[in-house]
């Protein structure tokens, strides 16, 4: 990091060009969604729809809190997401026993399209990989478990 701070409009600039995180993980973020989206576009399905699919098949029934919780989401893209799946018949939207909230369980339609996904899931895991090299692949693998690890159980 530089010593100086940036006085000039130029260096500020040149700064936040040359070391900003956000810009690069947005960036990796986009390219890699690309990747999957891509590979799945044929079932349908989104790769933002599928980790919503696999959260619910994994600990349904759950809410769309507790998706967006596990998922790092807001949960207004949450519930927009589960009710175009909904809509699809991937997902089962029943209301909590408190009547207070809803509760998702994958439906059989949607686990049916878990199995037909994953050649295609594979397929696109193995192009982040290669776009991302091993090193990287392994960095963001510890990356995000190590965030993971300090805010809790998911």
């Amino acid at each position: 990091m530089p010593s100086s701070k940036p006085k000039t409009m130029d260096q500020i600039v040149s700064r936040i060009t040359t070391e900003c995180l956000a810009v690069r993980i947005r960036m990796i973020n986009r390219t890699i969604t690309a990747i999957y989206d891509h590979a799945l576009r044929p079932l349908g399905v989104t790769v933002g729809q599928l980790n919503i699919l696999v959260v619910v098949a994994h600990h349904g029934p759950v809410s769309p809190n507790e998706i967006a919780r596990r998922l790092h989401m807001e949960k207004s893209t949450v519930s927009r997401s589960a009710a175009r799946m909904s809509d699809n018949g991937w997902l089962n939207v029943e209301p909590a026993p408190s009547g207070h909230k809803q509760l998702l369980t994958t439906s059989a339609k949607g686990e049916a399209l878990l199995g037909r996904s994953l050649p295609a899931w594979d397929k696109a895991q193995t192009r982040a990989r290669a776009a991302l090299s091993p090193a990287g692949a392994s960095s963001i693998h510890q990356i995000g478990n190590a965030l993971l690890s300090r805010r809790g159980p998911q």
